[in-house]
């Protein structure tokens, strides 16, 4: 098959998937690096001055969104020694951004939506994504202009939640789905990607296939490339460029830039200079508001802490199971796989540890990179010095193998 059939079939296939998805999935998923970052900027910001963090906080205060129970009552903040459920959500309203390249400005969805958990143990943290297009039930949203509020929905499509109630009404139906208490929220805008992607001075991905889309006037050759400003924002919006051109494949070929952002963050050149955190926490602060139980210092800066000190093969990115390939008329969309996902829930709900160990399914937007060739380190005739015995860890549970998703200490590259 030639390149240019090979190339058609992929469009066809991706067309035959979200073919009425609307031009959002062309140019707002960059908004997944904003809420994903808020797992590694909060950890800086542990790492400056506590005056300096709680000014941050200030700054992050002045945006609260009130964020009611399903029972309509208002949330009290919990205590932030156990485990720790937040719902990062990106939002396409760019107001203000003056920028054309950003697309149309008048929507108004939850095109990214992660939910962050944190293991009690501190040991431990899994950003489990659900795709924009998931059809699920709706819960009962109040009003944000002081309306009557809106009715439940049987079905309806997860990223115009925002738009029935604020991000608050997304938030009520991830809690709805997965039966789990999210006390905290994190909603971030289309301009802050630049502005962290500078501040770390690029991120390095891994590219193993070409990236041609004319779409996002994403060109990168395979190899290497460090990614910064306008450039990171072209790859983090490419769909039609990676794997089968759909939303699914674009969240893991979004995470290939979000580890290595992780291990940027994590490493000296980072962690040992306070002017790049702090340049890193503003960066954060100006471009998200927060649910008014995660404003509070107090709880910011726990949240901070509880991140800080996570090895990164235990910091786990995860895509929803999902059931695709849908008969019209949600064809394009996907739903729940309820009993995939459950399981998910479940260990969320016990507190259990996600890891992966050894990553086989990052999702069909990426792969693993190869592992480099180890070089002899005994010379021919001599006998090799005996490996000491590692001392035994506890036994951990593994995810499932259909679990899709990858950890920050694997490196993988788009595809």
């Amino acid at each position: 098959m030639s390149e240019k059939s090979k190339k058609q079939v992929k469009l066809d296939r991706a067309v035959a998937r979200h073919g009425n998805i609307h031009a959002a999935g062309r140019s707002r998923s960059i908004l997944g690096v904003l809420a994903k970052a808020l797992v590694v900027i909060l950890v800086s910001t542990v790492t400056v001055t506590t005056v300096s963090a709680i000014q941050l906080a200030s700054e992050l205060s002045r945006h609260q969104i009130e964020v009611p129970g399903l029972d309509g009552e208002d949330r009290v903040i919990p205590p932030i020694d156990g485990p720790i459920n937040i719902l990062l959500v990106g939002s396409d309203t760019r107001s203000g951004a003056g920028n054309s390249a950003f697309g149309d400005t008048g929507g108004n969805l939850a095109d990214v939506i992660i939910l962050l958990h944190i293991s009690a143990d501190r040991e431990s943290a899994v950003g489990l994504s659900f795709p924009r297009d998931t059809m699920l039930p709706w819960p009962k949203c109040p009003s944000t202009t002081g309306g009557p509020g809106y009715l439940p929905q049987s079905l309806g499509q997860i990223n115009a939640t925002i738009a029935n109630g604020g991000p608050g009404c997304t938030l009520l139906t991830v809690e709805l789905l997965t039966g789990l208490d999210i006390p905290y929220l994190a909603m971030v805008d289309f301009n802050g990607v630049i502005e962290l992607s500078n501040a770390v001075g690029g991120v390095e991905v891994c590219v193993a296939e070409d990236i041609e889309d004319e779409y996002t006037n994403t060109y990168l050759k395979k190899g290497m490339h460090n990614l910064q400003g306008v450039q990171a924002l072209q790859f983090l919006r490419t769909r039609h460029g990676v794997g089968d051109g759909s939303d699914l494949g674009r969240i893991s070929n979004q995470q290939v830039y979000l580890t290595s952002l992780v291990r940027k963050l994590k490493s000296k050149d980072i962690l040992n200079n306070p002017v790049a955190l702090y340049s890193l926490a503003q960066a954060a602060a100006r471009n998200m508001t927060l649910s008014k139980t995660l404003s509070d210092p107090a709880a910011l800066m726990g949240v901070a802490n509880a991140l800080k000190d996570i090895p990164m093969k235990k910091i786990t990115f995860l895509q929803l199971p999902s059931v695709y390939g849908l008969p019209a008329p949600l064809q394009g969309r996907v739903l729940p796989d309820y009993e995939k996902a459950q399981v998910l829930f479940d260990m969320m709900k016990n507190d259990e540890p996600f890891v992966l160990g050894e990553v086989k399914n990052p999702g069909i937007g990426s792969e693993v990179a190869p592992t480099p060739t180890p070089s002899a380190t005994s010379k021919p005739g001599k006998t090799p010095s005996k490996t000491p015995t590692p001392t035994p860890t506890p036994t951990v549970k593994p995810l499932p193998d259909w679990a899709q998703g990858t950890n920050a200490q694997t490196t993988t590259c788009s595809k």
